[in-house]
């Protein structure tokens, strides 16, 4: 190789373009802008959402409901679940990793326990939050109900 036979890779070299400097350019009159209209004047930028003079769709649909940033959502899980879980594995103590690894919840879900189903079983649960009715038939059975942050 020498320096004398160097030459840049085939078609990364095209010819320039120059707009707008005469009809001998081949580009003359309008630049290559089209005729009139707004995008063939200097500083043109359309409005975010312009559709052409029409209605924008963000003006069409009305505005309605509230989202509450301070909302707390918890995956809810019944008694029966716990139940059912606790004759799979015999197991007494349920917490919040033992849910994750059964898939009941995933890792980021914050739990709620719910008094809904039957519990036979002496069980002591750890979650994120209770229902009345969980915590009374849980320590019914002398069970607890420890609730954590």
């Amino acid at each position: 190789m020498k320096l004398n036979t160097l030459k840049p890779a085939k078609g990364s070299l095209g010819k320039e373009k120059r707009i707008g400097r005469g009809e001998g350019s081949g580009h003359g009159g309008t630049a290559t802008r089209g005729m009139n209209g707004a995008k063939q004047r200097s500083g043109y930028s359309a409005k975010l959402g312009f559709q052409g003079g029409q209605m924008p769709i963000q003006r069409q649909l009305p505005k309605f409901g509230f989202n509450n940033p301070n909302k707390v959502e918890y995956k809810v899980i019944n008694l029966s679940s716990l139940q059912a879980l606790s004759e799979k594995l015999k197991v007494e103590e349920i917490s919040r990793e033992t849910l994750i690894e059964n898939g009941l919840v995933s890792k980021k879900d914050l739990v709620k326990i719910l008094g809904n189903g039957e519990l036979k079983a002496k069980l002591n649960v750890s979650a994120n939050a209770f229902s009345k009715s969980a915590i009374a038939k849980i320590e019914a059975l002398n069970g607890t109900a420890t609730v954590i942050k």
